[in-house]
């Protein structure tokens, strides 16, 4: 008889290769994160895959309409800033057009506003930034390029449901191979339901035929093989978003207790981003802004994550 935890892995790879379109690009960026990961695990590096911004479930083929899930990306762009300043390599898989670490901090600026064309000899221009428009610029362009230098931060970008779940999975498969160095941070805001292709209308559902009603199935919870089949080594963190906060506790608990991962970070859509509490099967850390730390500009990712690299470094020094 095959076990639960097998039966469960079939059941999601069967739905992924029979209900989601395989990008074409998955196998690529598959051999790009194992290569990444590897390099960086040799040099003594652990490895984060962030995964960060909403997902979009298209209600046609040829996609005019879709359902989106409410998720700027500014949780995972942030927390790759503190990953790669202790110590960590970085896969950020994101969706397209969602925030992006180091730059996510002028999400609000038009660039063309920051610069300035200054006219030398022969009508050639030397473009000069207005640091007052972006402030640490400098800083923060040093930073970059330094990690950019390193090869310490790989993007990959995802855009619908379907994308995202296969990539998901390759970088599953792509980071096995450095066992406990790796760490999986699921922060992206991953749609529940979705509409299997084989049901899709191919062209857009036109308004004229009245109300639109609409049967959706069950995302595969992918949590569940990549914790016992994909990556069964790594350190695990999955993200549990409520508005009610009466219930927040139990439903982390109650993930911690059905997928066998070390940790959920649980909020409150109206308080996320100054309190958290940081849950494990043994333990809860409420991680809190104070008003000092706000007025100076303190970010909750940075103790999320000062929080789960300490935790790892102790689940990697128990798996020895």
């Amino acid at each position: 008889m095959a076990s639960t935890s097998s039966s469960a892995s079939v059941t999601v790879d069967g739905k992924l290769s029979e209900e989601f379109a395989v990008p074409s690009h998955v196998e690529e960026m598959r051999c790009l994160m194992a290569e990444f990961a590897e390099k960086n695990a040799a040099a003594g590096r652990k490895v984060v895959l962030i995964t960060s911004g909403g997902t979009k479930v298209p209600l046609e083929s040829r996609t005019v309409r879709f359902l989106d899930n409410f998720s700027s990306g500014r949780r995972g762009a942030s927390s790759a800033e503190y990953f790669l300043d202790s110590d960590y390599a970085v896969i950020f898989l994101h969706r397209h057009r969602s925030l992006y670490p180091y730059t996510r901090l002028y999400s609000g600026v038009n660039f063309l506003d920051s610069l300035k064309c200054e006219t030398e000899e022969e009508g050639s221009c030397q473009v000069l930034v207005d640091q007052k428009a972006l402030p640490n610029i400098v800083t923060v362009l040093r930073k970059y390029q330094a990690v950019k230098a390193a090869g310490l931060l790989l993007p990959i970008e995802f855009n619908t449901l379907s994308e995202y779940l296969h990539l998901l999975k390759a970088a599953a498969q792509a980071l096995n191979s450095t066992g406990s160095k790796a760490m999986f941070y699921l922060a992206a805001a991953v749609s529940d339901f979705y509409i299997p292709a084989s049901e899709m209308p191919e062209h857009k559902i036109q308004s004229s035929n009245g109300p639109l009603q609409i049967s959706m199935k069950m995302v595969p919870k992918m949590l569940s093989p990549l914790v016992k089949d994909w990556a069964p080594k790594a350190f695990v963190i999955s993200f549990k978003l409520e508005t009610d906060p009466s219930i927040l506790l139990e439903r982390a608990r109650q993930a911690l207790a059905t997928y066998k991962h070390q940790a959920v970070v649980a909020n409150v859509l109206d308080t996320r981003r100054g309190y958290v509490v940081v849950v494990t099967k043994d333990s809860q850390h409420e991680l809190v802004l104070s008003e000092d730390e706000v007025k100076k500009e303190v970010e909750i990712e940075e103790k999320i994550v000062s929080n789960l690299s300490a935790a790892h470094s102790h689940f990697m020094a128990q798996q020895g």
